[in-house]
């Protein structure tokens, strides 16, 4: 009787020392790995806020009830982009974007569309707990040819400028990012500023 406990003193602490020293189970190499936040080829969409400071009148006989210009107009813009992530910073993309804005009542209304590119630069950026960089403060820049209609009232054809900072925060759901953009933009043509504020989306595949 005296024997067993002895014996059960003796194998107990070997026990435990054979399990400390068993090798990690190895990871299985054909399991899928997949990023926190993935980078690569993306689409986005934009939906916003479109502003001219100043309307010139591009055809004054053609138009003659809307003045020399209308004063500011207010509108929406919608845009679309396509884009490749060159570094987790660094982002080219091709951008559509199609707006609206309304001037004084006898100046009227009047669209833009506008297709062109745009280079994107994350200055800043922001871990999470995890240490996953998920939030951002960018500038980005842009430059395409613009479309206006009615032809001749704020103008037929220009080119649109427009750049600015903005944020943006990769989701959890790692192929989703939101963010909001602050444009300053520019028409040489028509000689006019306008602003233009997006909350954006980013689907990333």
């Amino acid at each position: 009787m005296r024997a067993k406990p002895l014996i059960l003193a003796v194998l107990l602490p070997l026990a435990s020392l054979a399990q400390e020293a068993a090798p990690p189970v190895p990871q299985d190499p054909r399991a899928p790995h997949f990023s926190d936040v993935e980078r690569g080829f993306f689409t986005g969409f934009e939906f916003g806020y479109l502003t001219f400071f100043k309307t010139n009148t591009a055809d004054p006989a053609k138009y003659p009830f809307a003045g020399k210009e209308g004063g500011r107009s207010d509108g929406f813009l919608v845009g679309t982009t396509v884009g490749y992530d060159l570094t987790n910073r660094f982002a080219l993309s091709i951008f559509a974007l199609g707006g609206n804005s309304q001037a004084s009542l006898t100046y009227g209304s009047f669209g833009v569309f506008a297709l062109g590119g745009d280079l994107r630069f994350a200055l800043l950026g922001s871990r999470d707990g995890n240490g996953v960089e998920r939030f951002y403060f960018y500038v980005h820049g842009r430059g395409g040819y613009l479309v206006s209609s009615p032809e001749g009232l704020f103008g037929t054809h220009d080119i649109y400028l427009a750049g600015g900072p903005g944020i943006e925060y990769f989701t959890r759901l790692r192929h989703f990012s939101i963010g909001l953009a602050a444009d300053v933009a520019y028409l040489p043509t028509a000689k006019t500023a306008g602003a233009v504020v997006t909350p954006t989306i980013r689907y990333t595949f």
